[in-house]
C-alpha cells in the first residue's frame, strides 16, 4: 500500500551506511508499526544514533554495514509512550496514606523512591512523563529530572510542576488544631502580588509547568468548590505563558473547569463534574482533558470496592458519564492516570480504562503517543515514528490496536537510540 513517509536526504543515508560502530545504527523489523496515527504491517525502521532516519517497506530497507538488526516477529513497534499525569514522589495510598507521606517521609526517602519509580516507568515503555506536583517535597522533582538528564539514574524525560499553587485554607494536610502548623502538600498564594511572586519563583526553580488547584474539597461538608477567581487564574496563565510555560488546572467541578478554561489553561486534570456545556466550551477553546480514570478506580478499591463482583459505585457511574460527554463534545483527551495513587510501572491501567469507558484502542494509542506530544508541545521531537524525530521507541508483543492490554507485554524499550535494560521475565 502507499506509504505516507519521506526519507531523510540521501547524504544522511550514506552517512549511516558508512558507520562501523555497532550501536550507532539500528534496523528494527517488527510485524507491525504504529506510527502515532496508523498501524502498518511489514515496515522497517532505521535509526541513526538517537534519531529515526528512515521508515520504509521491510523488503526495501537494507541494513548498512555494521548496523545492528533487531527482528521482532509478532511484535508491534510504537513511539515511546507519554504519561500525562504522574507523581513520581508518591507511592500508592494503600501502602502509606497521602498525609503520612507528606508529614512522615523525608525528602531524601521520597527522592530515592522517585528514582525507583522512574526506572519502573521507563521499563514499562513510558519514555516521557509529565509530573504534576511534588506533593510536599519541594523541588525534589526538579532534582529528579536533572539526575535523569545527567545519567545518574535511568528514567523517562520529565516535565515537572514543582509545587502546585493553592488558595489559602483550601489544601492539606488538614484537621489539626489551630495552634498546630503542618507542612502543606502545595504552595499557598492569593491575589495579584502573591500569585505573581509565586509563579515567577517556581519558574526560577525549574518548573516546566505551572499547576493550580482551580477547586478543592473545602466547601460545606467537604464538597468541592472553586478556589481562585477567573481573574486570578488568568493572571497565572499570563505570567506563565510569558515565560513559555503552560498552566494546568486541577478541577473537578463544572464552575472550576469553566473558570480555568476561560482563563486559558492548557489542560484540565480530572474533570469529574464536567457538564456537556463545559466540555463544549473546552473543545471550543482548545483545552484538553486529562481524566485520570485509574486514580478514582484505585482509591475506590482501596476503600473496599470489589470491582469484579460489586456494583459500580456512583462515583464511577458519574465518571463514565462525564467522560462520555467529553468525548461527545470533541474534547482532546490526554492519557494520564495520576500514577502514584496506584503503582508506577502500571501506567497501562489508565489506557485500559479509557477503552473500557468508551474510546477505541486506536484512539487511546494516539492519545498516549502523538496526542500527548501535541498537547505538551513535544511534537517536533517525540510521539511519532517519522524521520527526524528522536528514537524513543517501545516494542510490545501482539497488536494493541485490537487488545490494548498488549501494551503490558513490553519486550524492548529504547530512549534516544539507547536500549533500556528490562527486568528478567
Amino acid at each position: 500500500m502507499p506509504l505516507p513517509y519521506t526519507t531523510l536526504s540521501y547524504c544522511l543515508f550514506l552517512l549511516c551506511a558508512s558507520l562501523t560502530a555497532q550501536d550507532s545504527c539500528t534496523l528494527i523489523t517488527p510485524q507491525y508499526v504504529f506510527d502515532g496515527t496508523t498501524l502498518h504491517e511489514d515496515l522497517a525502521v532505521l535509526l541513526l544514533h538517537d534519531t529515526i532516519a528512515q521508515v520504509a517497506e521491510a523488503g526495501s530497507l537494507r541494513a548498512p554495514a555494521g548496523c545492528t538488526v533487531r527482528d521482532f516477529p509478532g511484535g508491534t513497534l510504537l513511539p515511546g509512550m507519554i504519561e500525562g499525569h504522574a507523581h513520581l514522589l508518591l507511592h500508592p495510598y494503600n501502602e502509606t496514606s497521602w498525609t503520612d507521606q507528606v508529614l512522615l517521609e523525608s525528602h531524601a526517602e521520597r527522592a530515592i523512591r522517585g528514582g525507583e519509580h522512574a526506572r519502573r516507568t521507563l521499563q514499562a515503555g513510558f519514555t516521557t512523563v509529565r509530573d504534576l506536583g511534588s506533593e510536599g517535597a519541594g523541588y525534589a522533582d526538579v532534582g529528579l529530572k536533572q539526575a535523569i538528564e545527567k545519567g545518574v539514574i535511568p528514567g523517562p524525560r520529565l516535565l515537572v510542576a514543582g509545587k502546585a499553587i493553592v488558595a489559602t485554607g483550601s489544601y492539606g494536610p488538614g484537621g489539626y488544631a489551630e495552634h498546630v502548623t503542618v507542612p502543606l502538600g502545595a504552595e499557598v498564594a492569593d491575589g495579584q502580588d502573591e500569585l505573581t511572586r509565586v509563579v515567577r519563583d517556581q519558574i526560577g526553580h525549574g518548573a516546566d509547568v505551572i499547576k493550580v488547584y482551580a477547586d478543592y474539597r473545602w466547601g460545606p461538608d467537604g464538597s468541592a468548590q472553586p478556589t481562585f477567581t477567573e481573574r486570578e487564574l488568568a493572571l497565572i496563565v499570563e505570567l506563565a505563558e510569558s515565560s513559555g510555560r503552560p498552566v494546568v488546572a486541577h478541577a473537578a467541578t463544572a464552575e472550576g473547569m469553566r473558570r480555568a478554561t476561560l482563563a486559558g489553561v492548557s489542560t484540565i486534570e480530572h474533570g469529574d463534574g464536567g457538564t456537556p456545556e463545559v466540555f463544549a466550551l473546552m473543545a471550543e477553546r482548545g483545552v484538553a482533558l486529562c481524566p485520570t480514570l485509574a486514580a478514582g478506580d484505585a482509591i475506590l478499591q482501596y476503600r473496599g470496592w470489589h470491582k469484579d463482583t460489586d456494583p459500580e459505585p456512583e462515583r464511577v457511574v458519574q465518571k463514565r458519564q462525564s467522560f462520555s460527554d467529553a468525548l461527545a463534545a470533541g474534547v482532546t483527551i490526554v492519557a494520564g492516570g495520576d500514577v502514584g495513587v496506584f503503582p508506577h510501572g502500571d501506567n497501562v491501567r489508565e489506557l485500559e480504562l479509557m477503552v473500557d469507558y468508551g474510546m477505541s484502542p486506536l484512539e487511546v494509542l494516539r492519545s498516549v503517543t502523538s496526542g500527548n506530544a501535541d498537547v505538551f508541545d513535544l511534537a517536533d521531537r517525540l510521539g511519532r515514528i517519522t524521520p527526524g524525530l528522536l528514537a524513543d521507541l517501545v516494542i510490545v508483543q501482539g497488536d494493541p490496536t485490537t487488545d490494548i492490554s498488549a501494551l503490558r507485554q513490553v519486550v524492548y524499550v529504547m530512549q534516544k537510540g539507547v536500549p533500556v535494560p528490562l527486568p528478567h521475565p
